[in-house]
């Protein structure tokens, strides 16, 4: 049995289907199950609540051999502990005391850089991290970088005003990876019943790719000019208070691009086992494009 969490998100959903194509016995935790389509809740085992309760995730590891771990973390949280790590500490517990044996974690770069203790949500990420560490289970933690498909969001802009922005640098060349290669790596980290011991899996996408470097590859796919524009930190900052984050959950938004900013993600070497395959300009085509002008 392959337990999921946050099967509805962008990752989550796309590890259920991988899952499902292979054939994978399968349980989810959701909180809410009309969420997952007709053909997912007719194949696998619903456990409805949050991964944050003990009796759910109790109920839900039971039996299990191998657990997808993905927190989402509340923009509301009072603190970035609060959000990764104490909303962990029943499903670590519920790992020794129900015997999970593999876990697979989506996690962050950055660890062993002079970055990661100051990094916001990336910081909050890794203490997760260590904390399902220290229970002894086989692990592998994902690490990447930003999502190509975090873009989607900006589709209104995009399509509207031809403009999207961060507060990085425009000509700062750093790692980006599809969510699609994302579920990849973890589906046949989940599915191989044959690995141990606990280990980082960088997921560093083809190229390393600059925000001016998108702007002309998007420019090319959706056949109209779109522009990168640098925001300052305090305006990035505000843009999540205003969107109803807490003051907490904003600074850590902040200071996980200030960090990616100084070379947070740029502390791993890419390999071919580390290289995803979906480009920037692929990822435009079969994702952006539709939804910009579909």
């Amino acid at each position: 049995m392959i337990v999921v969490t946050a099967p509805t998100g962008d990752i989550g959903h796309q590890v259920v289907a991988k899952l499902l194509e292979a054939g994978a016995p399968i349980r989810v935790i959701v909180r809410d199950p009309s969420k997952l389509s007709e053909e997912v809740r007719a194949h696998v085992e619903v456990v409805q609540g949050s991964h944050a309760d003990a009796e759910v995730v109790n109920r839900a590891f039971a039996g299990a051999e191998a657990l997808f771990w993905l927190v989402a973390a509340d923009p509301h949280a009072e603190s970035l502990e609060a959000a990764f790590v104490d909303f962990t500490r029943p499903a670590a517990a519920a790992m020794k005391t129900q015997g999970v044996k593999r876990v697979v974690i989506i996690s962050a770069l950055g660890r062993g850089t002079p970055f990661a203790g100051k990094a916001g949500h990336v910081t909050g990420s890794l203490a997760m991290d260590d904390l399902i560490a220290s229970t002894g289970v086989a692990l592998r933690t994902l690490t990447m970088p930003s999502f190509m498909d975090n873009i989607t969001r900006r589709a209104g802009a995009i399509k509207s005003q031809g403009v999207f922005s961060s507060p990085i640098c425009g000509d700062l060349k750093m790692p980006s990876c599809a969510t699609r290669d994302i579920a990849a790596v973890a589906a046949r980290w989940l599915l191989d019943e044959r690995w141990s011991g606990q280990e980082d899996v960088a997921v560093l996408g083809p190229e390393d790719i600059s925000f001016n470097d998108m702007a002309e590859i998007m420019s090319e796919v959706l056949g109209t000019p779109v522009q990168f524009q640098q925001t300052s930190f305090e305006d990035y900052k505000a843009q999540f208070l205003r969107y109803g984050f807490s003051e907490a959950m904003a600074q850590g938004m902040t200071d996980m691009m200030y960090a990616k900013s100084q070379g947070l993600d740029l502390g791993v070497r890419r390999t071919p086992e580390n290289t995803t395959p979906t480009s920037f300009r692929q990822w435009c085509e079969d994702t952006l494009k539709p939804a910009v002008l579909g």
